[in-house]
């Protein structure tokens, strides 16, 4: 495994990067990005558009052409990654959350008992009872429990996949709150795909627009004007989201092509999460 520097928080590069699906539909197409280190970045799209999967090839579980994916300088395939944390289906699904068995035992299994400020920190933002046994409790309070096991080693590069859905208001902005605190505080970066938007409009320094496998619109977020609220009640981030997608579906048009926009299957992580192929 290929260490990042330390000291330096990783840039996101992909170059000319595509995919494609074992049905050879495309996957993605000719996707060029530059993430600078430090960022936090909101990859936006609708359900289709590509987002998983260039989060999985990000994170180095599916194998990229080579020289078109460079986290931190490293290819993440090639060489593996110490750092990279990747939060998305597979560990939403791990079946050992559904358990009889109490919270202190599962972070104390992924390092709480080494990382104890840090598993204390995120037992406090995330509002977890110690007390939960984890077949009892609700499917928020699980994803809480979830979220600090997967976030209690510290990161250099995190990669989420609309993790926080099922979190009410205030547990979402706390953890929000709390990533943001973490690429001020010490050198890491964030990819972040959600469709919710609430409460994020000074969250992210960049955006990533995707539709249909490519990289429609990209910048820092000074680039896109989005302070404020409008009158319709959404934050001007929402407005300028809810334009990306009647653009991307008018341009779309009925589903006529198989496979157009493929979304990944929700089969207890057996289904499309694994399905790609290099082109």
């Amino acid at each position: 495994m290929a260490p990042l520097l330390d000291g330096l928080a990783p840039s996101v590069v992909t170059k000319a990067l595509s995919y494609r699906f074992p049905d050879s539909s495309a996957g993605l197409a000719d996707v060029n990005l530059s993430l600078p280190p430090g960022s936090r970045t909101l990859l936006i799209g609708a359900n289709g558009a590509g987002k998983t999967t260039l989060l999985r090839l990000l994170s180095g579980k599916r194998l990229a052409p080579t020289a078109t994916v460079s986290v931190g300088g490293i290819d993440p395939f090639k060489d593996g990654l110490e750092g990279v944390t990747y939060l998305g289906l597979e560990w939403v699904l791990n079946p050992i959350v559904r358990t009889d068995i109490d919270v202190p035992t599962l972070l104390s299994s992924v390092g709480g008992d080494y990382y104890q400020s840090r598993r204390d920190e995120l037992v406090r933002i995330l509002d977890i009872d110690l007390a939960w046994r984890m077949h009892s409790v609700s499917d928020g309070e699980r994803r809480r429990v979830q979220l600090a096991m997967g976030l209690l080693r510290p990161w250099r590069i995190l990669l989420l996949d609309e993790i926080t859905v099922d979190l009410d208001l205030l547990s979402r902005s706390n953890f929000l709150d709390f990533l943001k605190r973490e690429t001020e505080s010490r050198p890491c970066t964030i990819v972040y795909a959600t469709h919710i938007l609430d409460n994020l409009a000074d969250w992210p320094t960049h955006l990533v627009h995707m539709h249909l496998g490519r990289v429609r619109d990209f910048g820092s977020i000074s680039t896109f004007n989005i302070g404020g609220v409008k009158n319709s009640g959404n934050s001007r981030l929402g407005e300028l989201v809810l334009t990306w997608l009647r653009q991307d579906l008018e341009e779309r048009g009925p589903r006529k092509i198989p496979n157009q926009g493929r979304t990944y299957e929700n089969l207890e992580g057996k289904g499309g999460y694994g399905n790609e192929k290099v082109p």
